[in-house]
């Protein structure tokens, strides 16, 4: 018995030793050690990952995107019920500590694992690995939780090792006495003391006043801490749990800055989401009496709060939800591209804000125009429901700048869309059909031998390549003979575009392409009259915004970029070039020409000259080989309209069927578009054609002119070969590979 004392009073000796000895070189290392400080810049200006959004021409946001979802709050966002909750949940003494709280000590010190400590002492012994830590968590300031996460991100993650993480003569030695484990968990709590009276200091220094200091602080953790569900900050979580702004949250909402202000100290048991509704609960209600306690909360006020059942906003699952992914994804492109910032990774750091072109109401009609025109096509074809694809893009006349952008449809294969996707209006390089064909009209007006009444061929025509002769029919197997240019691209006749093709030089085509902006090089064969040459369908509807504008510049949808740090804004636009106008008389010629399309009965587009779609557009159709894809580009007049793109098909390029052409198929699409854009004031008044350029058009419908138009000599005798089949392509354009040993059937 007396041996036992005799021990255990060694052992309390020892202890006493051990937590005296040190002591005084801890508060010499706390107080007065100002040795390997941190940068306190990044704290002071609190760059933090925060999140990225990409917003809409008016400021509305399109996409939130981070790897911390975290909104930055000043202390004057967040509402006086909210800093009482927080302040009574972590720190009551918050406003007149110096960084560490020291009347929570014996509290911490009354936690200690006196048992495990003293068979340290005693050398009993212990397995390192099963071992329970001597000192406890908890007692934190809230100063010491924001520059534990802030500077200490290593040193915590490495203090539950069994290996020891510090270096210094103190480590070693609490190491040798109570392990590796405890050693490095005093070393933080050591260093977290030390860098919370420092950054205290330095912050009232900075801001003048301790007060003020401390505004600064609790408005950083408040901004810093996790909230569980991948959320950070409370304004983050009080939108994504009660689906309310922060600055919303009132005296009357105590139980909810209480169930928020519990959640810090164990995320994973106290968020609303957790699993045991009970734990969250007695949580809330704990945080709910200490405000009381604290004066914070009378005694009605607290009988309210806590008699009120937890309820949570409903929120969606699964993919980043956005109306317009194919925009984030041409932001994200055009990011990269342009080396305004490191595109995504900057997103996803909050370290920058995109102001996109994009206006979410235009973009809404866009994504409605186009389901509602592939579940008219699913009607038809109900094995295709959910597989067949689509993309629309709307670019305004007078500078490119992208007005909506839809690159596929809301679901696919049961899956929604997301940022992530195929782009199918920037990424899917396919054939044009005929809607290539006004390029090779204008080629011909600015060639100077052709205009809209000049008589052309739409007779049998034959296009040798490497394999022998092929010959180039029309979609309704017919041929008219000779026909004014005017009908002859209204009704899109293959054989008159092959004819011209040839009279002007494929060369001429390739230039013409070029001046409207296209980019991609196109095949220098005279199917690429045809459509058979790839290309994206905004690189098409860029060229259709150049002939309707007469103003050549490239498509963008980044209008600027936001950063952070210093709230800079860098301007995409000044690398830009110009837009540059091209205005000629061969471009007079194909806007009257691209608006006969429209007027002519027999045009291909003549479904829009209508009394139910009162807006003056100009436009072509396209159908590739097969009816693999249907498409239609048109515009409204001038630098003040619009231009819209719209291409239907399936992405393994599979046929959409017999006679689905771009009349039936996308025009409805086109049509829905602009009608809504104009009726809803979206985009202004609908500009109308000049004046002039109508009544040519509608002298012609009258009749014949009195004097004969110029014919333009044929390039030599035509004739079908005997016992070559003439058949028809599937809308205005072969297959793009090539032309086969019998022409594939044409249309519209």
């Amino acid at each position: 018995m007396t041996k036992a004392c005799g021990r255990l009073g060694i052992a309390l000796a020892c202890a006493v030793l051990v937590t005296l000895a040190p002591l005084g070189l801890i508060v010499a290392h706390v107080y007065h050690d100002r040795a390997r400080l941190p940068d306190p810049e990044p704290f002071v200006r609190f760059e933090v990952p925060a999140i990225g959004h990409v917003y809409d021409a008016h400021g509305r946001p399109l996409i939130a995107l981070a790897r911390e979802y975290r909104l930055i709050s000043t202390y004057e966002d967040i509402p006086p019920i909210v800093r009482h909750a927080i302040l009574a949940a972590e720190d009551k003494r918050f406003f007149s500590h110096n960084g560490v709280d020291y009347g929570s000590v014996p509290r911490v010190v009354s936690r200690i694992r006196m048992g495990t400590l003293l068979a340290r002492l005693v050398r009993t012994p212990v397995d390192e690995a099963d071992s329970p830590a001597i000192f406890p968590q908890g007692g934190s300031t809230i100063t010491q939780q924001l520059v534990r996460g802030h500077f200490l991100k290593a040193l915590t993650a490495g203090e539950n090792s069994r290996a020891l993480r510090g270096t210094g003569q103190l480590t070693r030695s609490v190491s040798y006495v109570l392990g590796a484990r405890n050693a490095n968990m005093l070393a933080r709590k050591v260093e977290e003391m030390r860098l919370s009276i420092w950054i205290e200091q330095d912050m009232t220094r900075r801001f003048g006043s301790k007060r003020r200091a401390k505004e600064e602080i609790l408005a950083r953790y408040a901004s810093y801490v996790y909230m569980g569900n991948g959320q950070y900050g409370f304004a983050t979580a009080a939108q994504y749990y009660f689906g309310r702004p922060l600055a919303t949250f009132t005296a009357a909402d105590a139980d909810k800055a209480a169930l928020l202000a519990g959640i810090p100290k164990s995320p994973r048991d106290y968020a609303p989401s957790a699993a045991d509704r009970a734990t969250v609960l007695r949580r809330r209600n704990q945080t709910l009496t200490l405000m009381a306690r604290n004066g914070f909360l009378t005694a009605d006020a607290l009988a309210a709060a806590v008699g009120r059942p937890i309820q949570v906003a409903a929120r969606r699952r699964g993919r980043i939800a956005t109306e317009a992914p194919a925009v984030v994804a041409h932001v994200l492109e055009e990011l990269a591209v342009g080396g305004v910032a490191r595109g995504l990774e900057d997103l996803l750091q909050g370290r920058i804000q995109v102001y996109s072109t994009v206006d979410a109401r235009v973009q809404q009609v866009a994504n409605e125009a186009l389901e509602h025109g592939l579940l008219a096509y699913e009607a038809r074809h109900p094995i295709a429901r959910e597989l067949v694809q689509g993309s629309v893009v709307v670019l305004a006349n007078g500078d490119a700048r992208i007005l909506a952008e839809a690159g596929g449809r809301r679901s696919y294969r049961g899956r929604p869309a997301g940022y992530s996707d195929f782009n199918r209006v920037t990424g899917s390089f396919r054939q044009p059909g005929s809607a290539i064909k006004p390029i090779v009209y204008l080629a011909a007006f600015r060639h100077g031998d052709f205009d809209l009444e000049t008589l052309v061929p739409d007779e049998p025509i034959e296009v040798p390549d490497g394999e022998g002769t092929k010959w180039i029919a029309n979609y309704d197997g017919r041929f008219k003979g000779m026909i004014p240019v005017r009908q002859a691209l209204a009704e899109s006749r293959n054989a008159a575009a092959v004819w011209i093709t040839r009279r002007i030089g494929i060369d001429s085509v390739l230039r013409a392409s070029e001046r409207l902006g296209v980019r991609t090089p196109l095949h220098g064969y005279v199917a690429t009259a045809l459509g058979a040459s790839e290309m994206s369908l905004l690189e098409l509807a860029n060229a259709y915004r150049t002939i309707a504008s007469g103003v050549l510049a490239q498509p963008y949808v980044i209008r600027r970029v936001v950063h952070a740090s210093a709230g800079a804004a860098a301007d995409p636009d000044a690398d830009r070039p110009r837009p540059v106008a091209v205005g000629d008389e061969a471009l007079l010629l194909i806007q009257e020409g691209l608006r006969s399309v429209v007027r002519l009965p027999g045009g291909t587009a003549h479904a829009l000259d209508s009394g139910r779609f009162p807006i003056a557009v100009m436009g072509k159709t396209g159908t590739t080989n097969e009816f693999r894809d249907a498409l239609f580009v048109g515009s409204t007049y001038g630098s003040g309209g619009i231009t819209v793109a719209v291409r239907i098909g399936f992405d393994d390029n599979r046929s959409l069927g017999a006679r689905e052409t771009g009349a039936r198929v996308a025009l409805p699409i086109f049509r829905e578009v602009m009608l809504r854009v104009y009726q809803d004031g979206l985009a202004g008044p609908a500009p109308g054609f000049p004046p002039a350029l109508e009544a040519r058009i509608t002298v012609y419908l009258q009749g014949p002119p009195d004097v004969a138009p110029a014919v333009v000599p044929a390039l030599e005798p035509v004739a079908p070969l005997s016992g070559v089949a003439l058949t028809r392509i599937s809308d205005e354009s072969p297959d793009g590979a090539g032309l086969r040993p019998i022409i594939p059937r044409n249309s519209r």
